[in-house]
């Protein structure tokens, strides 16, 4: 056997992403190792190993260029259409939400507010609301993402969204077609369709037996905890005069400030940061301010543009940032 001596140095630098922010390259020392004998044959292998770990390396990043926001509610989702979990549980395993008094949620419930061209209303409150009609649901495309409330999407709990019920509420949806129901909490805005009532989670459409199809008629009811009993809301048919009069009540209260921001770009460094504010307030009369923030233990130093009163105001803002060349903003809220 004809034995070479081969000397190996392996040097390997890693680049660490954590939750798309990426830190600085780290520089390992090189690890010598002794010169070993190994057999001829064994070349190959020895020189694929290399090869790969010698693959791994990616160069380090320039500390100038933006960090991908790590801010919740970035509305740059993964998927362009929304689908069903591959792996889907046993939803009769899943625990339904036990109703209870709860406090406004901070976030999404300003009134009035504006989505698409059109104005709803939050009601001043749930009790007493019952209506029937369509519900459809939502699943992979949001799952993680954040919530109107601001709490984030979580697709395998019972949970839901509604345009004019306050955040968060409690109801039983019961479908008009089979009779299942299942009691869920509401924190999020929307189904913005005019022909739709409430948008449930995936968990939620798998129980009342509606997911395959989409969309189906329901109930909804609302749940009034009140210490440890709770009170649903009478049956009766969506539109009630209670209800229209909630509307009415709910528009006539002054809203809350806005909470709504583009957030247009994230640095590690300060200056860099300032620089984009001071190119940002040359071509915009829009409010611009850097949030300093922390991602793990790396300053983080975000430019926001804001606050703006309604939600048309930022989407105009929107496109003319994108159209000047500052790519795509993020829809963000404190």
């Amino acid at each position: 056997m004809h034995l070479i001596p081969l000397p190996i140095q392996v040097v390997t630098v890693m680049r660490i992403d954590v939750r798309r922010f990426s830190l600085p390259a780290l520089a390992l020392p090189a690890l010598a190792l002794p010169a070993l004998a190994l057999p001829a044959r064994a070349l190959p292998t020895i020189a694929a190993l290399l090869a790969l770990l010698t693959g791994c390396v990616t160069p380090p990043a320039d500390d100038k260029t933006p960090v991908t926001p790590v801010t919740p509610g970035s509305d740059r989702y993964s998927q362009d259409q929304d689908t069903a979990p591959e792996k889907r549980p046993d939803v009769s395993t899943i625990p339904q939400p036990e109703p209870r008094p709860e406090p406004r949620s901070r976030y999404g419930n300003h009134s009035p507010y504006t989505v698409f061209g059109e104005t709803y209303h939050v009601l001043p409150s749930a009790e007493g609301y019952t209506a029937e009609g369509i519900a459809s649901w939502y699943g992979t495309k949001f799952h993680g993402h954040r919530t109107s409330s601001g709490e984030p999407y979580d697709m395998y709990q019972f949970t839901a969204a509604h345009r004019s019920l306050p955040l968060p509420t409690f109801a039983r949806v019961t479908s008009l077609e089979n009779g299942k129901s299942v009691i869920v909490r509401i924190n999020d805005r929307g189904p913005f369709h005019p022909d739709r009532e409430i948008d449930l989670s995936w968990a939620a459409a798998s129980k009342l037996g509606i997911e395959q199809r989409g969309t189906g008629r329901v109930r909804v009811e609302v749940i009034t905890p009140e210490g440890n009993h709770h009170r649903s809301a009478s049956a009766t048919r969506a539109g009630s005069s209670s209800g229209q009069q909630g509307i009415r009540a709910a528009a006539d209260s002054p809203p809350p400030p806005a909470e709504l921001y583009l957030q247009i770009g994230a640095f590690g460094q300060p200056d860099t940061a300032q620089g984009l504010v001071n190119r940002l307030l040359g071509q915009f009369a829009y409010p611009v301010a850097i949030r300093p923030g922390r991602n793990q233990d790396t300053p983080i130093y975000r430019v926001w543009l804001g606050p703006f009163a309604t939600e048309n105001d930022r989407e105009q803002a929107h496109r003319l940032v994108s159209e000047a060349g500052y790519g795509e903003p993020v829809r963000v809220m404190p």
